[in-house]
């Protein structure tokens, strides 16, 4: 995998063939993440493990995308949609993501997340949907300056 660094314009590709997996308590706290995770957010694995899992929350994403997702949790137990994450050196990578809780013995006891990558097309149309969601729920947008 090729990774570029220290800029918060600088896309992380996520491979095809990997998938990024994570799993956290009931309180979104990291109790496990996998090598391609760590890879791709530019973090070790120990330095997640324990972390909020919102570590890796891109400022670009909507606070209702979130609030939905716990809710979906809290009612239907899963939740899936697209995630512009932020990486360590504060470079960012795209997801499709699909949260589901983990139960033992019938009692849920955590969440697992599964991350794949998405589409050039999908990055698109999402930056475009979250700055918009951002905007009329008066959420502070990116600036885009033009030359």
């Amino acid at each position: 995998m090729e990774f570029l660094s220290g800029n918060f314009l600088c896309e992380t590709i996520v491979p095809k063939d990997e998938l990024i997996v994570s799993r956290t308590d009931l309180k979104g706290i990291i109790t496990y993440a996998n090598d391609t995770f760590a890879q791709i957010s530019g973090y070790e694995a120990d330095e997640l493990i324990g972390k909020p899992h919102n570590i890796v929350r891109h400022p670009d994403m909507p606070k209702s995308i979130f609030k939905d997702l716990w809710k979906q949790l809290q009612t239907t137990g899963r939740w899936s949609g697209v995630v512009k994450n932020l990486r360590k050196d504060e470079g960012f990578y795209w997801v499709y993501a699909e949260i589901s809780g983990v139960y033992k013995d019938g009692k849920l006891v955590e969440y697992k997340s599964i991350r794949t990558p998405i589409s050039f097309n999908d990055k698109l149309k999402h930056q475009l949907l979250y700055d918009k969601i951002k905007k009329d729920s008066n959420e502070p947008t990116r600036k885009i300056i033009y030359n």
